[in-house]
């Protein structure tokens, strides 16, 4: 369990098909503060101690830090190393009246892919007890260098927590690498690895008022 995280007024908005339909663009942070306060994060690629949260200063934004989220393939890389994934369960207070939903998510890391290798970047979101929403992303086999991607949702198409209620944010990423017809003696790996502080994961967040 992360240390609890706390920020001065906004809520955020998740993937699918809307309960409230489409809608003007969200109202501005309130002048009251929520909290996120309580976030486990569980999976290969965030051990204990791996991954932080931080909300940004207006709570238009969190951002996810990893600092061991490596999926590799090749000489002694292990069985299990070709897939890593991190699941966060997060809980939020939102200010009274308003909900929210997540617009959108950059991931970012590094990849080293040998000829004839390749490698998928995948997230899936949902709310407690609700469908889940999955996105992938494919890297071809050579690509070498800073990769990063963008999940994207229509304002008409947001999915937000339902009012009244607390339900967990659940976030599942993943990282893959498939040697293909690779030479065995090349090492490929995929990392959303912040060690150096500059590669984070950012998710976007709107607010609604509640009807």
């Amino acid at each position: 369990m992360l240390r609890a995280l706390a920020a001065a007024g906004v809520v955020t908005s998740l993937f699918g098909s809307s309960a409230f339909g489409a809608s003007a663009a969200p109202p501005p942070p309130p002048p009251t503060r929520i909290v996120i306060d309580s976030v486990a994060a569980n999976g290969t690629g965030c051990p204990p101690g791996t991954a932080a949260v931080a909300v940004s200063p207006d709570n238009t934004a969190f951002t996810v830090t990893y600092s061991n989220y490596l999926a590799k393939v090749g000489p002694g890389s292990a069985s299990t190393d070709f897939r890593k994934n991190c699941q966060l369960d997060l809980r939020v207070h939102v200010p009274g009246g308003l909900t929210y939903a997540i617009v959108s998510a950059d991931y970012r890391g590094f990849a080293s892919l040998a000829p004839g290798a390749s490698g998928t970047q995948r997230a899936s979101y949902h709310f407690q007890g609700n469908a889940t929403t999955t996105k992938a992303h494919h890297f071809k086999a050579g690509f070498t260098g800073d990769w990063q991607t963008t999940d994207t949702v229509p304002v008409a198409a947001l999915v937000f927590a339902p009012c009244g209620e607390e339900r967990n944010l659940n976030i599942n990423t993943e990282l893959q690498v498939d040697p293909g017809t690779s030479s065995p003696s090349a090492t490929s790996f995929m990392e959303m690895d912040s060690t150096d502080g500059t590669i984070k994961t950012v998710y976007h967040v709107a607010l609604k008022q509640c009807q």
